[in-house]
């Protein structure tokens, strides 16, 4: 008994300085940004210190913040929708009529991103140019979309495989089609892992920089373009990039402690039959 319950704090205490370990730099960034631009680069580091909004003011008074913010939205909703549209019907085919073929073509999809995206930015780049999607709110829905695919596939493929097989030869034996079995049977069933991978998938497509700095000037760039605008030729002014940081962060991260609860549902759908 006593084992167990030291090995149950040790775990705990092991939990929580992994937890802290993580979100130490998002604290330290949220305290720079409060601090002037002698004290950010003061060494040793300033604990203590008189608190400033004059980061804040000086990065909402060059840039329009909320242009950036509605395109990170606009893009992150839109790729997540768009990606989520032939993955769900590819995965439902690969789960439920799989051929010989059907684990290459998902190892093929995965190693898609082992490659750099830099190797593809020229082609890239030169066929956004001659669509005219430079700088475009749906060129960066349709490179991001494309980006996320192969997890989202991945992940509904893995969720699909959780269901049993005997809910859908009953749905079949009743006379659905294969339309109606996804609709109105797997869909309904695995509506947590959906979830989740859609909430994962908005969380990469909002952190996405590559693509944002390099297909987009102004239009259409996103928070993490509104970042990168604060590191010049002139140097890096910490506090205001950590201002910077913590306004383009804020609302990821708040909208991934408000939807925690369905993320670590749908994570865990199937673990437990």
């Amino acid at each position: 008994m006593r084992s167990t319950w030291q090995l149950r704090w040790g775990l705990t205490i092991a939990g929580w300085a992994v937890g802290l370990g993580m979100f130490f730099p998002i604290l330290w960034m949220f305290l720079t940004s409060f601090k002037t631009e002698i004290t950010a680069v003061a060494t040793p580091p300033a604990l203590f210190f008189r608190p400033t909004l004059e980061n804040y003011a000086a990065v909402l008074q060059r840039a329009d913040y909320v242009a950036f913010a509605r395109n990170s939205v606009l893009v992150s909703l839109g790729s997540t929708l768009l990606a989520l549209a032939p993955a769900i019907p590819a995965a439902y085919s690969m789960a439920f009529f799989p051929t010989r073929r059907t684990r290459d073509i998902l190892l093929w999809m995965l190693s898609t991103k082992m490659l750099p995206a830099v190797g593809v930015l020229v082609p890239i780049y030169l066929l956004w140019r001659d669509l005219h999607l430079l700088d475009t709110v749906s060129g960066l829905i349709l490179i991001d979309s494309a980006s996320v695919l192969p997890i989202v596939v991945w992940m509904l493929f893995s969720f699909f495989r959780e269901v049993p097989a005997v809910i859908l030869e009953a749905s079949r034996m009743d006379g659905a089609s294969p339309w109606e079995e996804l609709v109105h049977v797997l869909l309904p069933l695995c509506t947590p892992g959906i979830a989740a991978t859609a909430l994962l998938s908005i969380i990469l497509c909002w952190n996405e920089a590559f693509w944002s700095l390099n297909l987009t000037t102004v239009k259409a760039a996103t928070l993490t373009a509104f970042t990168a605008s604060f590191s010049s030729p002139e140097g890096l002014f910490w506090a205001k990039l950590s201002a910077a940081s913590t306004l383009s962060i804020a609302p990821i991260l708040v909208f991934g402690w408000l939807s925690q609860r369905q993320l670590v549902r749908g994570l865990s759908f199937g673990a437990v039959k």
